[in-house]
């Protein structure tokens, strides 16, 4: 099995208060976006799955516990299967970055295992607890989190490209959530129903990441990196994605997001940066 596993942007993060699971409520609208870690996946007939990492961000994953192993591991207790594999990923998403890769990887392989059937609560729910609470936010590819479990798709999907740089700063999210000291009132809005691109926009860059103030306090040059996207032409906003620290700028002309590509690259040499769009 060849699968795809799209990474994921935040176009705004609004944390709420604890709940009593112990963690934040959360309001959200997400996108996917056409970079993808490429994973392979084969019944094998031992009794433990095998799972080697490739690609430029494989080292910082660790083999023998990671979101694959574990979603496996939820899939075997809830007696979803009973087979093993052997798994090969290609690590093409940053990781620790705000992207979502380690929990796109789950939710990817889940899906491609079950065959797309509905996925129960249980699961869903182990899921959040071991792997990542943004499980949901992979089901469609352009959601409106109207707060941590529920999850609704756009009336209509809006072709974006984007910018992205990386700094190579390595974001723990539950370090991030720690320092969360104030907490967000969240909109009455209803951002599944726009169907007009320039209205869309002007309300999205209106609003904010609520976690990318504590890493900027920590990461003064994620603000630089904000800042000189901002000034690129055809720029309609940036921000940083989820806890961080990849940052992104939003475009709607293709040509001017190459030119914007390239003169980033020049501020910011030493980074990651990577052109995408949405799927």
């Amino acid at each position: 099995m060849k699968i795809k596993s799209f990474a994921k942007i935040n176009l705004t993060l609004n944390v709420g208060k604890k709940l009593n699971s112990g963690l934040h409520n959360i309001q959200s609208n997400s996108i996917l976006i056409d970079l993808h870690d490429q994973i392979y996946l084969k019944i094998n007939k031992k009794n433990k799955d095998k799972i080697t990492f490739s690609g430029p961000f494989s080292k910082a994953v660790n083999n023998d516990s990671n979101s694959i192993l574990n979603t496996l591991k939820i899939l075997r207790v809830s007696k979803k299967i009973i087979n093993y594999y052997d798994i090969k990923v290609k690590k093409n998403i940053p990781v620790f970055s705000g992207l979502g890769g380690g929990t796109s990887n789950s939710y990817f392989v889940l899906r491609k295992i079950l065959k797309d059937k509905k996925i129960d609560r249980k699961i869903l729910r182990l899921l959040k607890k071991k792997v990542g609470s943004d499980i949901q936010l992979f089901h469609f590819k352009q959601t409106f989190q109207k707060d941590l479990n529920t999850t609704i798709n756009y009336k209509k999907n809006f072709n974006l490209f984007l910018l992205l740089v990386y700094p190579y700063i390595n974001c723990s999210t539950k370090k991030i959530y720690s320092k969360v000291k104030k907490v967000s009132k969240f909109s009455k809005l209803n951002y599944s129903n726009f169907k007009k691109m320039d209205k869309f926009l002007k309300v999205i860059s209106s609003d904010k990441n609520d976690l990318q103030k504590i890493v900027e306090n920590s990461h003064p040059e994620v603000t630089r990196i904000l800042k000189n996207i901002q000034l690129q032409k055809g720029c309609c906003f940036s921000r940083m994605t989820g806890s961080g620290s990849a940052c992104y700028g939003i475009f709607q002309n293709k040509r001017l997001t190459h030119l914007a590509s390239k003169n980033l690259n020049k501020m910011f040499p030493n980074y990651w940066h990577a052109i995408t769009k949405t799927i």
